[in-house]
C-alpha cells in the first residue's frame, strides 16, 4: 500500500475508533442519568487562537458553535471537514456571523498560532484555530471525549490518529450532538438556523 493510502485507512480507522468511543460513551452515560448526560461532552478550557488570543469555553457562549478537532499535516480528513464547514458559512450569508466555527489542533507540537493562521487561509475567514501547550490541549480532548494518537510514519516523520466528528455546541456552550456535514451545504445551514 502506498503511503497515502495508509494515512487514508489510518485517518478512517481513527475516525471509526472515535464514533465507537463517542456513542459507547453516550449511551453508557445515557442509560444512567437520562437526557442530561450528553452535556457531559464539553468542558472548561483555555486555548490560544491564530491571532495569539486566548479562547476559552466562554468564547463558545452567544452563538451556536461547530467545533471540530485535527491538525494542519492531515492529508484529507481535515482539510475537507474545514471546506464543509466553509461552504456551510458561505450558504449562511450574512447569518454565518451566528454561529462559530472552531478547529482545534491534536498536534500542539506542530500547531503553532502561525502555523493555525497560515493553514487557515484557505478556509473561512470566520474559522478560529486553537492550540497551546500538550496538557491543555489534552485536557480539552479529554473534555470532548477526543482520541487522538501519534502514529509514526516510514519516513520518520508522524501523522495523528483522531476522532473526526464535528460537535454543534448550542448558545450556551452546551453539546448538542454531532453535525452532519455530509450532505448540501445548504441543509445543513437551514439546520443551524434553528439554533440561533
Amino acid at each position: 500500500m502506498s503511503p497515502k493510502a495508509i494515512r487514508i485507512v489510518l485517518a478512517f480507522a481513527a475516525f471509526l475508533v472515535g464514533l465507537a468511543l463517542f456513542l459507547s460513551a453516550a449511551l453508557l452515560l445515557g442509560g444512567r442519568n437520562g437526557p442530561q448526560a450528553v452535556a457531559a461532552i464539553g468542558g472548561p478550557f483555555s486555548l490560544t487562537d491564530q491571532d495569539g488570543r486566548t479562547f476559552t469555553q466562554d468564547n463558545l457562549k452567544g452563538k451556536p458553535h461547530l467545533v471540530f478537532f485535527g491538525f494542519t499535516h492531515c492529508p484529507d480528513v481535515c482539510p475537507t471537514a474545514l471546506f464543509d464547514m466553509s461552504e456551510v458559512l458561505r450558504s449562511l450569508g450574512k447569518d454565518g456571523d451566528r454561529i462559530g466555527a472552531v478547529f482545534i489542533t491534536v498536534d500542539p507540537e506542530r500547531d503553532t498560532p502561525a502555523v493555525m493562521k497560515d493553514y487557515l487561509s484557505s478556509f473561512d475567514p470566520r474559522l478560529r484555530g486553537l492550540t497551546g501547550e500538550p496538557a491543555a490541549v489534552a485536557a480539552v480532548e479529554k473534555a470532548y471525549r477526543v482520541y487522538s494518537k501519534k502514529v509514526p510514519t516510514q519516513d520518520g516523520d508522524y501523522t495523528m490518529d483522531h476522532t473526526a466528528i464535528v460537535y454543534l455546541m448550542d448558545k450556551n456552550g452546551q453539546f448538542v450532538r454531532p453535525f452532519d456535514l455530509k450532505r448540501r451545504p445548504e441543509e445543513a445551514a437551514a439546520d443551524l438556523r434553528q439554533y440561533f
